[in-house]
């Protein structure tokens, strides 16, 4: 049997976890983030792959990237993006591979402009304010998922 395979897509300023506002957003790395995420992946029997841009149309390529290779799923944190991007929305729509939109703050409990969300609607599911652990509970509900 072969084995599911996922993306972890982070959208911009995420490159800057670890020194970016850490009472908001943790003082972990992406890129240690990235490392656990992968042992985890392996402990679970999935495979992982990780893209992170700054850019909402390098975003809206790798969601494409990832429909034509046949991935399994996507966790996406868009980010900034989660707010202001109906071409990202509409991208996740046209793809439609099962998506979880994973943010590490909580969205509702922020200024009011962040409450809104494009990706929701689109998104299998929703996971928000349990920071770095999103991750990690967006890869199992994925799998299960994807059984």
């Amino acid at each position: 049997m072969r084995m599911p395979t996922f993306c972890i897509i982070n959208g911009p300023n995420l490159n800057l976890l670890g020194t970016r506002e850490p009472h908001i957003y943790g003082s972990q790395t992406l890129d240690k983030l990235n490392e656990e995420l992968k042992a985890y992946a392996g402990e679970i029997g999935v495979e992982v792959s990780f893209f992170q841009s700054n850019s909402e149309g390098a975003l809206i390529d790798a969601i494409h990237a990832e429909f034509s290779r046949k991935t399994d799923g996507i966790v996406l944190n868009a980010a900034g993006y989660t707010h202001s991007s109906v071409a990202l929305a509409d991208a996740v729509k046209a793809c439609n591979l099962p998506t979880i939109e994973v943010h590490l703050s909580n969205i509702h409990a922020r200024e009011e402009f962040r409450k809104h969300s494009y990706l929701s609607p689109v998104a299998r599911g929703v996971i928000c304010g349990l920071g770095a652990k999103g991750y990690f509970l967006a890869l199992d509900a994925l799998k299960e998922i994807c059984k």
